[in-house]
């Protein structure tokens, strides 16, 4: 009996270049935020936008150039203001460089014009024991109560005369005769009326200052624009409205001119005032001085009048500019 005995069929190896499914490796797995953070591609992908840059950013650092521009801005700020400031004060370097250098070479009499090195010595001596303070103090209460008065008194009295003619024709002649006399020249006047105390320093003031703000309110006034006045009178405005609406803004440029070169007149005025009869002041302070032969402290008089001036006319160039905001820039 044969026996047939079957021979289990040898497994064929592999092929080097066939893989199986099951046995491939599996590939590695992207973190989740990875594949959150991973564009998708495809054509039904939306576009995903770029992450705005702000300017001047450093992409390695992700640091934006808003400091150091702001640097740069302020910087250049500075520069215009020194080099503004000094185109404006060249001159007056210049001056006080020829006027300290002119009496030490002998181009002057430093006996009459000393160096402005010593007056300045004289100024801080009068500042450090009260004299220029005290001087000062009289100078700007006489100089400041006329200016106010005249302010209050030609203002009004302007706008009356700019704006109603029966007023103008009746008050014409009159201005015209004051307006060419002389301050100074009735400075005795005042004085004979008056005394020799404060009044008369004051009213002389007051009578200086007057005619600068009163002509350049009547001026302001009669120069109106008269489109401008009919618009408001067809719009039915009342008086006081159509001064409050028109004629105050337009006139505010030349009113205040008129105030500024009042402002000039009124230390000038008072200064003569106080070399007459006179015992506080800074027209006092240089009488004296004078008299005395004390020549430093006479100059040392002069420039803090100088300053004082200036200072005045910065002031109202100030307030000018805060009541004329409205007006367009040329």
């Amino acid at each position: 009996m044969t026996t047939n005995v079957t021979t289990p069929a040898t497994e064929a190896p592999a092929r080097p270049d066939t893989v199986r499914a099951d046995s491939a490796p599996a590939a590695p797995t992207a973190p989740a935020s990875a594949l959150a953070e991973a564009p998708a591609t495809g054509p039904d992908a939306a576009p995903v936008p770029k992450a705005a840059s702000s300017p001047g950013a450093d992409p390695s650092t992700g640091r934006t150039g808003h400091a150091p521009s702001a640097v740069r801005q302020t910087a250049r700020a500075l520069a215009r203001w020194l080099r503004a400031a000094a185109v404006r004060s060249a001159a007056l370097v210049a001056l006080l460089a020829l006027w300290e250098t002119a009496p030490r070479l002998g181009l002057v009499d430093a006996t009459f014009l000393p160096p402005v090195s010593e007056v300045a010595t004289a100024w801080w001596e009068l500042l450090g024991n009260g004299q220029l303070g005290q001087h000062t103090r009289a100078s700007l209460a006489r100089s400041f109560g006329g200016f106010g008065i005249a302010v209050a008194i030609a203002v009004p009295l302007g706008l009356l005369i700019g704006w109603y003619r029966p007023v103008a024709a009746l008050l014409g002649p009159l201005l015209e005769v004051f307006r060419n006399t002389a301050a100074l020249a009735l400075l005795p006047v005042f004085v004979l009326l008056l005394g020799i105390g404060e009044t008369s320093k004051v009213s002389i003031v007051v009578y200086a200052c007057v005619w600068p703000v009163l002509l350049n309110t009547i001026s302001a006034v009669g120069n109106a624009d008269p489109t401008l006045v009919r618009l408001a009178r067809s719009m039915d405005l009342s008086t006081p409205r159509l001064f409050q609406k028109v004629i105050l803004p337009s006139s505010v440029p030349a009113v205040f001119t008129g105030i500024r070169l009042a402002g000039a007149v009124s230390i000038l005025v008072l200064v003569a005032a106080e070399m007459i009869g006179a015992k506080a002041g800074l027209g006092y302070l240089i009488n004296a001085s004078q008299y005395n032969f004390a020549i430093p402290q006479m100059y040392a008089g002069i420039i803090t009048i100088s300053a004082v001036g200036v200072a005045f006319n910065q002031l109202l160039v100030t307030i000018e500019r805060r009541l004329s905001t409205w007006r367009v820039p040329a």
